[in-house]
């Protein structure tokens, strides 16, 4: 397992105002400073990706209330950074499939969950998150956006 990658979800979520407005959510991460993300996780044995996904919403947003409009064709595999693979150990990175998401009506984001990962969220426009994403994923968010933009759901 010394050379392995994490099976991972991430979704892109779309606000509650799709396709009127096209807002994207992003959060803040509570244990590293200053880092936006879209919501993610690892997928459990025995779990689809779509299961592995409505379970991290509800674990990191406080709600699964969503419909997947799309999901990226492919997975695609990232390393983590060099300081965070010996906490992220046995793994050296993921290897993750992403799913553009709406939020439903009466879906209502909590981020005091039992394990908060999140301290604070935004809804922002497509050509914003660049602003406030400048990690190592950004790539790999650059790729899955212009994908979804390609397809017109963005």
């Amino acid at each position: 397992m010394q050379n392995s990658y994490r099976p991972n979800v991430a979704a892109v979520i779309l606000s509650k105002n799709y396709p009127l407005e096209k807002e994207i959510f992003i959060a803040k991460r509570i244990d590293i400073k200053n880092i936006w993300q879209f919501p993610q996780g690892g997928i459990d044995d025995g779990e689809t990706p779509q299961m592995a996904l409505l379970r991290e919403l509800k674990e990191e947003i406080g709600t699964n209330e969503i419909e997947i409009i799309s999901e990226y064709p492919s997975w695609l595999k990232y390393d983590f950074p060099k300081n965070a693979r010996v906490r992220l150990k046995p793994y050296i990175g993921q290897t993750q499939k992403y799913f553009l998401v709406r939020l439903k009506e009466d879906a209502n984001i909590n981020l005091s969950t039992k394990h908060p990962e999140f301290n604070e969220y935004k809804f922002i426009g497509v050509d914003e998150i660049f602003d406030c994403i400048g990690h190592f994923k950004k790539n790999i968010y650059k790729k899955v956006l212009d994908y979804f933009k390609k397809e017109g759901y963005i």
